[in-house]
């Protein structure tokens, strides 16, 4: 059997390759904490599925919508842009598609021609490369600094004349990076000046902890802006991963492109699913504040739990998102392994904690672990961490050897 090219270099999503076997295991009874996706434990607030099944009960949900989405969906898209940002879009100016995944998919389609160079920071979303090589495209990563941040300096060294995007997750996926608005904005001038369109993915925008002010590139000014491409979705601060809702929203241009490639490929979203985003942007979000007060409590609760565990090590705590991107190196030497890949999976099978593997976010010698989980099961999945790597601890001083844990 014969098979193209790009299916036989395509890599599967290693997010989802975790989390599978957890699940796996979990169904094989054994008692597995999966800290390996990226997926709100919270159930979706009521308010939302109420105006679903209200959908269904008086008939809108049984046909085909326009594929780039409900003209009312896209009002309330631009609607909760213009409160959260402050910035006006227009209607046409968004498209809506099956997840922020499948916009970010559809743009490197509609960007990306053979051989154009994508920049992305070091470490980034698994997906990113995967869809930048898809579109035929060469995904390139950006060096980041000691708090997991590109620089203008490291852009200008990966710069070169076949580089035509930057894609920018601000708060990030796997660290929990947040940029500041003097930082997006230099990043923003710095595109400008080389005529680079940017991909702002704002999946995270509305989990900020700490203190910590969000800001997004859409928010440096109109030129700034007009090379900007939001993408952001319901899944995350709203709890609907199952939903599949996400939107672009960019220059009109851009947008009859994306809308082309949509109408041949997914047709529309779910019908029904779209009813209920458009609750979501326009309910009062009262609910996406008490699930982001509970992640703070999350974070802040096992943020020091793990820094504890021998071997582990946190550069910087995070700002945003859900996850924690340990260090682990001095933990592979205390194990007595070569790779955070066999890290991961002694931890599957000896700890029975699913975390995921830095590599697959251009990464080596992290780990990615989520904290989008209920907080008594986090605090077991660390106690079981920080167990099994004192037994190492413990073999390697009986035996006499000296080691530096943290």
């Amino acid at each position: 059997m014969k098979f193209s090219n790009r299916a036989m270099n395509v890599k599967p999503s290693a997010t989802v390759g975790v989390s599978n076997k957890a699940k796996q295991m979990i169904r094989n009874g054994i008692d597995v904490i999966n800290l390996g996706i990226g997926e709100p434990d919270f159930t979706t607030p009521k308010v939302i599925t109420d105006a679903a099944i209200d959908a269904i009960q008086h008939g809108k949900t049984s046909f085909y919508t326009p594929a780039s989405g409900l003209p009312e969906l896209k009002t309330a898209i631009a609607n909760r842009i213009r409160m959260d940002y402050g910035v006006s879009y227009q209607p046409q100016q968004i498209s809506v598609a099956n997840g922020a995944k499948m916009a970010l998919y559809v743009l490197m389609q509609a960007l990306v021609d053979q051989d154009d160079e994508v920049l992305l920071p070091q470490p980034s979303w698994v997906s990113y490369s995967q869809q930048v090589e898809l579109a035929g495209g060469k995904p390139v990563l950006v060096a980041t600094n000691d708090h997991f941040k590109i620089t203008i300096d490291s852009l200008n060294e990966a710069l070169t004349t076949k580089t035509t995007l930057l894609i920018l997750n601000s708060p990030a996926n796997p660290t929990g990076t947040v940029y500041s608005k003097d930082e997006l904005q230099a990043i923003g001038r710095w595109a400008v000046d080389h005529g680079l369109l940017i991909i702002s993915d704002d999946i995270y925008g509305k989990l900020i902890y700490n203190g910590q002010k969000f800001a997004s590139l859409i928010q440096c000014g109109d030129e700034i802006a007009e090379s900007t491409i939001l993408v952001n979705g319901v899944s995350k601060a709203y709890s609907m991963t199952g939903w599949r809702i996400g939107y672009v929203a960019a220059a009109p241009q851009i947008i009859s492109k994306v809308n082309a490639i949509l109408s041949h490929s997914t047709g529309n979203p779910a019908t029904v699913s779209q009813y209920a985003a458009i609750a979501a942007f326009k309910c009062d979000q009262t609910n996406v504040e008490q699930m982001r007060q509970a992640f703070e409590t999350r974070l802040n609760t096992i943020y020091p739990l793990l820094q504890a565990v021998p071997g582990f090590h946190i550069e910087q705590k995070p700002q945003g998102a859900f996850y924690l991107f340990p260090n682990v190196e001095k933990a592979m030497t205390i194990v007595g392994v070569d790779t955070s890949l066999e890290l991961v999976t002694l931890l599957l099978n000896e700890a029975h904690v699913a975390v995921v593997d830095g590599a697959a976010f251009g990464l080596p010698g992290y780990l990615r672990l989520s904290y989008a989980t209920g907080l008594e099961d986090l605090k077991t999945a660390i106690s079981r961490i920080n167990t099994f790597m004192t037994q190492y601890v413990d073999k390697q001083v009986s035996g006499g050897i000296g080691i530096e844990t943290n």
